[in-house]
């Protein structure tokens, strides 16, 4: 019988038994492993390709790749140019130092503990230089490549064909040539110091320098290299001292009564420039004895030197300014300062563009009495088409009336334009029915993506009036629209709100709009968005997307194309990111297409001499908590115009750029950097030209710097005796400021209205009026962009707009009606208090809505109006002004339609004044019983239907005493009564 033996393996590999490798995988694990590593790596670079090639494709839809492969070659030109520069010149250092190592290194303990670093490093030293060549080159590369937009304008720049007061260099050195220079010292500075500290790590590890060691502490080859190096750092110190001349003239600063003071003062021209000068040659004194280490050997020399410039650098350029600002500037500070307010004032006042600004004096106030009544009327109805529709508001009245579907929706605040109304150009507020994903019934990917696709139709209402509800007065409304506007492209696949990514031309079709006879089909026709014909594109927007369905889903097929990037303001700042965007895109109707109409500006922050501001906070005020967007939230600037004006196109996303500042330097550098994608001012037809405004952010930051530079004289800037702000919003209970108005107005000295941007002045800290501004805002007009400023007295104060709105809370007849349109949980919301100039007075308007528990939309139900010392609180305008100025109120509001009746229909006779009181009095009850019914006040309720069945009963009893029956069977006493004619009253 056959013995079965196990031998056990020896793990040493003995003789005993063969050996066995043990944690080693077998070749189909490393085979595997691998495979996986493999795809692991395609599919990271997958990721990154489909980022790049996604941005390759959109910009070539928009017929826009010119912006990507100019921006994407410059940062790569950057990237490797300077990461290359940055490589070579660390590594060449450190192999420099290598190369200079002592032959041998002295046998002290510390080389002895080195010994082992040294010896680990030997076998990897050419790996460990190209690591960390690599590693600092990458760094400095991708810092490079974030400078593309100044590397763009230094080489294109353009002159600006104007000096600054101090140095008399031109504005470009300063805007286009100095960001550049600084960028090149920064980089310089860290190349010589990541090269000082990688050599000098490495003459240590090679015993070039000693710490600790007897004898020398660095050999001769270690002195020269680090000396040249530190000769290199102090050169770089040199020139940065030289530019840090320049510099004072966008340098920031404070300064009695300013914000953002930017430019020389007096102890920057009489103490830091000349201390600038003589650092500069200390400096360069400083780095020749560096160099002359090569020769002498020895650290004495550069080390005293160094020591100096650092003391000079105290003494000179921090004490000596010190005390010539406490002992010259301070004992008599606005004398010597004047001469530098002066140059600050005339370059802001440059730089945003509002030295033009018109400035005259206003009586502002103004009494009714003993005027010609009639005469002031004509001229209220004149002077301004009194906007009473507020498009901050409404939008929620658009939302009930015109909605139509449930995912459609409205943007929060609406847009002011002018629309020929009846032959007449008049203020139109307009919203467009844009897609309200949220709104969908049945919520999934197909629908999300592939049905609903589009909003559908622009809503217009007249600005000035209403209908008989106090709801808005639609010149075009319903779905399809109706209206003014005529026949247009009315699907909007490119708003405000629409944030989501739609595939649309493919066998899937879209739902285009809901009617009473059922749901319309569409397949979208434009051209714009990109193929997804093409399975790599299929894939390639799956990975960007995060959605694989992309890929291989049915509803994708020939003619398919995703549509994304779709608001305005991103499409716009896609194609030019150089471009600051505005935060209200608003839409026209233009040649049978709506077009989203988007104001850009070019911006600067190296004005010489100009204050700067941060455009966050200036453009903000109580529309941009959660309404509409801010400006730029951080950007600091002390440059701004509004150079192109762009549109986008609502249908096939179409983005055009138009140059609308010809002499903007700033622009036409960029054009230049950019060539072919702004189009000449001369293209712009006449119909875009109608609905062209000025921006409301470039305004807002213009009327921020007028608080302080409306003043010329620097004597008074420096006290800031008449400093002004920019009032909170009064119909609002958060202090932010009131936003400006747009309005059709006639300022003093104008001969007719123009569509104008207004705002008001408070004096710094007060509350009473310092000023009324308006600026042409008609694209058309040859004042366009004028501002014009009412300064008003201090002597005998103006009511301001918290105090105007105080005035109105507080007249005891309008608080009682206003406490009964709050009942029955109804809300009161106060619209746009609009400051009207009229007749050295001023006329102040505001609507106020009523927001119901039911409806839970706003209503214009009454106007609130003041000129001097008069308050009327009525239903319409015309109402309130004939309280005002005297004379017939004509109605302010738009009555509901009435059915004519047939030709050769009966009228009956006018009604007596006992059966109008009585109607009038059951219209009363009745609305007082709507309101208790809504207030669930019973008893209230009882009283209401008590009154309406009296009201009743006496219009029962007027027409039977009048003979008035209808019943035709010819028992009344209708027929009988002298005088009838026998006749019934119908």
């Amino acid at each position: 019988m056959r013995t079965l033996a196990f031998q056990m393996p020896d793990r040493g590999g003995g003789p005993s038994g063969p050996r066995i490798r043990v944690g080693r995988p077998s070749r189909r694990i490393r085979t595997l492993l691998m495979t996986l590593g493999v795809l692991a790596a395609l599919a990271m670079l997958f990721v990154m390709f489909a980022g790049f090639w996604t941005d390759w494709l959109w910009y070539r839809s928009v017929k826009y790749s010119s912006v990507f492969t100019t921006t994407l070659g410059t940062k790569v030109g950057l990237f490797a140019v300077f990461g290359l520069l940055m490589a070579v010149v660390v590594g060449v250092n450190i192999w420099l130092a290598h190369r200079l190592r002592p032959p041998l290194s002295a046998m002290s303990m510390e080389q002895q503990s080195l010994d082992r670093y040294r010896m680990s490093i030997a076998p990897y030293k050419k790996w460990v230089l190209l690591a960390v060549s690599a590693l600092v080159g990458l760094v400095a590369g991708a810092s490079a490549a974030g400078q593309w937009r100044t590397w763009l304008m230094w080489i294109n720049g353009v002159s600006f064909q104007q000096k600054d007061p101090q140095f008399h260099k031109d504005i470009s050195f300063y805007t286009f040539d100095l960001p550049w220079y600084r960028f090149l010292l920064s980089f310089g500075f860290a190349a010589a110091v990541l090269s000082l500290i990688a050599a000098a790590l490495v003459h240590y590890l090679y015993g070039g320098l000693r710490l600790t060691s007897p004898g020398g502490r660095a050999t001769a080859a270690a002195t020269g290299h680090l000396s040249v190096l530190l000769g290199l750092f102090v050169t770089l110190k040199a020139i940065a001292y030289w530019l840090d001349r320049y510099g004072l003239a966008v340098k920031s600063s404070g300064l009695k009564s300013t914000d953002g003071w930017t430019g020389l003062r007096y102890v920057d021209a009489n103490a830091y420039l000349p201390a600038k000068t003589i650092l500069f040659i200390i400096a360069l004194i400083c780095a020749v004895l560096f160099f002359a280490t090569l020769w002498r050997r020895t650290w004495q020399l550069p080390v005293i030197g160094f020591g100096l410039m650092v003391l000079s650098a105290v003494l000179i350029g921090g004490l000596y300014p010190a005390i010539v600002q406490k002992f010259q500037v301070q004992p008599n500070e606005q004398a010597k300062e004047a001469p530098y307010i002066k140059k600050n004032i005339t370059a802001t006042r440059e730089a945003y563009d509002i030295d033009g600004s018109d400035v005259k004096d206003y009586k502002g106030t103004s009494d009714v009495k003993g005027k010609d009544a009639e005469k002031l009327r004509a001229a209220a109805n004149s002077t301004a088409s009194l906007r009473l529709l507020d498009p901050n508001i409404v939008s929620p009245t658009f939302q009930q009336q015109q909605q139509i579907r449930g995912y459609y929706q409205f943007p929060s605040t609406l847009d002011v334009d002018r629309y020929k109304i009846d032959g007449k150009e008049q203020d139109t507020v307009i919203g467009l029915r844009e897609l309200n994903i949220k709104g969908i019934p049945e919520r999934n990917w197909i629908n999300d993506h592939f049905k609903y696709t589009h909003g559908y139709g622009a809503i217009t209402a007249k600005g000035t009036t209403t209908d008989g509800a106090g709801a808005p007065d639609f010149t075009d409304k319903n779905l399809p629209t109706e209206g003014m506007l005529k026949k247009y492209e009315q699907r909007v696949y490119y708003g405000e709100k629409t944030t989501q990514y739609s595939i649309v031309g493919g066998p899937q079709k879209e739902l285009d709009y809901s009617s009473d006879s059922g749901e319309k089909s569409y397949s979208y026709q434009g051209k714009s968005g990109v193929s997804l014909s093409n399975p790599v594109n299929r894939a390639a927007y799956a990975v960007a997307f995060g959605e694989p369905q992309i890929l291989y889903s049915g509803a994708i097929g020939d003619g398919s194309r995703i549509l994304y990037n779709r608001t305005p303001k991103e499409r716009v700042e896609s194609v030019a990111p150089w471009l600051t965007i505005d935060g209200d895109a608003y839409p026209a109707v233009v040649d049978g297409r709506i077009q989203w109409i988007v104001d850009a500006y070019t911006t600067s922050n190296g004005y010489p001499y100009a204050s700067r501001t941060t455009l966050g906070d200036t453009t903000a005020d109580s529309l941009t908590t959660g309404q509409r967007a801010v400006v730029a939230q951080q950007n600091q600037v002390n440059y701004i115009r509004n150079s192109v004006k762009a549109t986008v196109d609502a249908y096939d996303g179409t983005v055009k750029l138009y140059q609308w500042d010809t002499k903007d330097p700033v622009l036409k550098t960029w054009m230049k950097a950019f060539p072919g994608t702004v189009k000449a001012k001369s293209e712009i037809s006449g119909t875009l030209m109608d609905h062209l405004r000025y921006p409301q952010d470039l305004f807002k930051v213009q009327r921020e710097l007028l608080t302080r530079y409306h003043v010329t004289d620097p004597g008074t800037f420096y006290t800031g005796s008449e400093r002004w702000q920019v009032p909170d919003d009064p119909t609002k209970s958060k202090g932010n400021a009131v936003p400006p108005y747009y309005l059709s107005m006639k300022m003093p000295g104008q001969s007719q209205q123009a569509f104008s941007l207004t705002t008001t002045f408070t004096p710094k800290s007060r509350e009473n009026l310092g000023a009324f501004m308006a600026i042409d805002a008609d694209a058309k007009s040859k004042d366009y962009g004028r501002i014009r400023i009412l300064k008003l007295p201090t002597e005998n104060p103006v009511l301001g707009p918290q105090q105007v709105q105080s005035k109105f809370n507080s007249e005891t007849e309008i608080a009682n009606e206003i406490n009964i349109l709050k009942k029955g949980d109804s809300e009161i919301e106060y619209g746009n208090l609009l400051t009207v100039p009229l007749d050295g007075g001023l006329l102040y308007v505001e609507p106020v809505y009523v927001r119901g528990n039911r409806t839970n939309y706003p209503l214009l139900k009454k106007v609130l109006v003041t000129y001097g010392d008069r308050t009327a609180f009525k239903n319409t305008l015309d109402e309130a002004l004939a309280e005002i100025f005297g004379g017939k109120a004509d109605s302010g509001t738009k009555p509901p339609e009435a059915t004519k009746p047939p030709e050769g229909t009966p009228q009956p006779p006018a009604e007596s004044a006992t059966v109008k009181q009585a109607v009038k009095d059951a219209q009363t009850a009745y609305e007082a019983g709507e309101k208790a019914l809504e207030a669930k006040d019973w008893a209230a309720y009882g009283k209401a239907q008590k009154d309406l069945k009296d009201a009743l009963d006496r219009i029962a009893k007027a027409e039977a005493g009048s003979g008035g029956s209808d019943k035709g069977d010819g028992k009344g006493d209708s027929g009988d009564k002298p005088g009838s004619g026998g006749k019934p009253n119908s």
